[in-house]
């Protein structure tokens, strides 16, 4: 799969724009400022219906405009077919396929499939858990378009219940009765509960399956990492058995709601939901790392002894290190933090490209913030994809892995260099 041409109109900065695409590298060069990364930003646009670097559509139209459209030529096995969206701030946006209309803008999520490396990746290992969070819900929606829809359901349900509990401890709180208040709270903790479980069980088998992905790719772009290096591990808001991938969603739900009504007490006092994939972790680790053991308890600790005595000046044996993960947050060098965000988007490309056709690769203006062996790691290992558009401020930044064809962008023109 590859987009075989693009055409914007009041897009970002673009009045309108027409680039003819072809498989392999594009680069797309120019200085900041001036337009390179809303290329490469729509053509994203069109996989998942949302940018990887605004949260609302509004800065995606062009000042002065009233909505934008975004058009793709996408080819698969040597079909053509024609993919389009209208950008409506603030009302409902419509897409197109091959000029026909969509009853839902949503359903164009997932026809054509991106992968998406930036400068802000840093926050996937650094931030908070939201972003790791949205990391998986991205992926989901990308290997499962009916996704965005569970999704989009979770979070309506999920801002329904939090005001419920808000009226509901206030309620509680004073001279007012809450039994109205509790007892549709009841009702929303069944809907929490059954879509929560279904967002969470494709969650926990999204992880299963990334995990060696996860593993490989960090091997591959840290210099010296060994096969056991990496890894990624879903923490959920309530306990759950081993292998918990292969529960079912009824299960799930079951256990979700049994949660929800032990921690009845503490949401009303906070007015907030406590329970549910929107307090879940992807916990990312390194190791394993030797660390000192606890030493076991002296004479101090029992039985009156003074307890300064090591197993070296007594000769008895010490206890051996032992080895844990780590997780990278708070403890990996920004050079790991960097490898490590690095493979996770290449094993997001890889999952997918495993399940079906090569997503299309872009790589936005990335390899500025990389040193050069990971500069010329990551080159080697995407340079073989179908489709890879690449964004640089100038020249020497794209490696020569991935020299092919160049666009030069400035002044809002996109000219191809020659």
């Amino acid at each position: 799969m590859h987009v075989s041409h693009l055409t914007l109109h009041d897009f970002r900065s673009y009045p309108t724009a027409e680039v003819p695409l072809e498989p392999g590298v594009t680069a797309f060069v120019g200085r900041n400022g001036q337009g390179k990364t809303n290329l490469v930003e729509a053509i994203d646009y069109l996989s998942r219906l949302s940018s990887h670097r605004v949260a609302s559509d509004a800065p995606l139209v062009r000042a002065g405009a009233e909505r934008a459209v975004v058009r793709a030529a996408v080819v698969r096995d040597g079909r053509t077919a024609v993919l389009e969206v209208e950008i409506n701030p603030g009302r409902s946006n419509r897409a197109k396929v091959n000029r026909s209309p969509l009853p839902r803008a949503r359903e164009l999520v997932g026809l054509v499939r991106t992968v998406v490396f930036a400068p802000d990746d840093l926050t996937l290992v650094k931030g908070d858990p939201s972003d790791r969070r949205k990391f998986l819900d991205d992926l989901l929606v990308l290997r499962a378009p009916r996704l965005a829809g569970v999704r989009s359901d979770y979070d309506r349900i999920l801002r329904q219940r939090n005001t419920l509990l808000k009226t509901a401890g206030a309620a509680r709180r004073g001279s007012t009765s809450a039994e109205g208040a509790l007892a549709t709270l009841s009702v929303w903790d069944s809907h929490l509960a059954r879509t929560g479980a279904e967002l969470l069980s494709e969650r926990l088998r999204l992880v299963e399956a990334l995990r060696p992905y996860v593993v490989a790719a960090y091997a591959a772009v840290a210099q010296g990492a060994g096969r056991d290096a990496a890894d990624v591990e879903y923490r959920p808001s309530l306990e759950l058995p081993d292998r918990a991938w292969e529960l079912g969603v009824d299960d799930l739900a079951e256990r979700l709601l049994v949660e929800v009504e032990a921690r009845r007490r503490d949401e009303l006092d906070r007015g907030l939901s406590l329970v549910g994939p929107h307090r879940d972790e992807l916990l990312l680790t390194l190791g394993p790392a030797a660390v000192a053991a606890p030493e076991p308890p002296g004479p101090e600790d029992g039985d009156g002894g003074t307890g300064e005595q090591t197993g070296e000046q007594t000769g008895e044996p010490q206890t051996a290190p032992v080895a844990v993960r780590l997780p990278v947050k708070g403890y990996a060098s920004h050079g790991e933090s960097w490898s490590f965000a690095l493979a996770l988007r290449l094993a997001s490309y890889d999952l997918l490209r495993s399940e079906g056709d090569d997503p299309i690769l872009v790589l936005d203006d990335v390899f500025a913030e990389l040193d050069s062996q990971r500069r010329e790691q990551l080159a080697a290992l995407v340079a073989g994809a179908e489709q890879v558009l690449v964004t640089a401020a100038v020249p020497e930044d794209v490696p020569a892995a991935l020299r092919g064809v160049r666009f030069l962008v400035a002044g809002g023109q996109v000219t191809r260099d020659d």
